[in-house]
């Protein structure tokens, strides 16, 4: 089983370069399933109902997303009628949405994708560890994979859910600060991992939106309204592959790629 899993999506620069690579990336790596993080794929904050439809019209089969899921309202509207889409799932109380689905994908295999957010520089949402735990319990004979996309800001926090969840899910994969690592690896135990799958979105920016604002806002201390880049952009993300009887990780690769003069690269 080949699992692609997209980091952050910025903006129209990222959409645009999904349009051109999405295909050609999954039948190079010959993908069965495919998972892209979505929380600013609208204007670089939130999603909206068309965008929604745009990025699952390429052939993702599941949306994940994090701390900018209610930035745009428009969510509202579809985010409980929507089984492609997750937000956290460590959100206190009733909320709308699903943090976790099982999805069908290859020969009849079941994949769970679950959603948390790290609390670290963030929002402090319910522990996202005792989430996981109540979580695993249910879902552990129901699902041959589970992958889950942790987004977080702090290098400890991601490294630490990783092992705490090593032996025990397929992946643990990183979003959030849209700066690919070079730490993919299979744990002790079978898990993949990586703290950050990277972004996909304009190359030309800070984190893809327009540099100039975020230097000025650095230069005067004083609130700037951001702007999603211009420019050419890149896809990035890992592609796992999965063992066939059992929920362990064989590989993990990470994958970094443009759209040039001289081809895709």
């Amino acid at each position: 089983m080949n699992i692609l899993v997209i980091g952050d999506i910025v903006g129209k620069p990222g959409r645009e370069i999904l349009k051109s690579l999405l295909t050609w990336v999954q039948s190079r790596y010959n993908i069965d399933f495919t998972i892209a993080n979505a929380e600013n794929a609208a204007g670089g904050r939130g999603l909206t109902l068309d965008v929604k439809n745009e990025l699952l019209g390429m052939g993702i089969d599941c949306l994940t997303m994090g701390n900018h899921v209610w930035d745009n309202k428009n969510i509202f509207s579809f985010i409980d009628d929507e089984p492609r889409l997750i937000r956290p799932i460590n959100y206190p109380g009733d909320c709308p949405g699903q943090g976790m689905h099982i999805y069908k994908a290859g020969f009849n295999k079941k994949i769970a994708v679950i959603n948390a957010s790290g609390r670290v520089f963030l929002p402090a949402l319910d522990c996202p560890f005792r989430a996981m735990d109540d979580v695993l319990e249910d879902i552990n004979a129901d699902a041959d994979y589970i992958i889950v996309d942790f987004h977080a800001e702090a290098t400890s926090e991601k490294v630490a859910f990783g092992y705490y969840l090593d032996g025990r899910v397929s992946a643990v994969l990183g979003t959030h600060t849209h700066i690919q690592t070079a730490d993919e690896r299979v744990l002790t135990n079978g898990t993949a991992y990586i703290t950050d799958l990277g972004m996909t979105g304009p190359i030309e920016s800070i984190l893809g939106m327009e540099k100039e604002t975020i230097i000025e806002r650095f230069l005067n201390a004083r609130p700037t309204r951001f702007q999603v880049a211009d420019g050419p952009a890149h896809l990035q993300g890992v592609v796992l592959q999965l063992a066939e009887d059992d929920k362990k990780a064989i590989k993990i690769e990470r994958i970094s790629h443009v759209l040039s003069n001289k081809g895709i690269i």
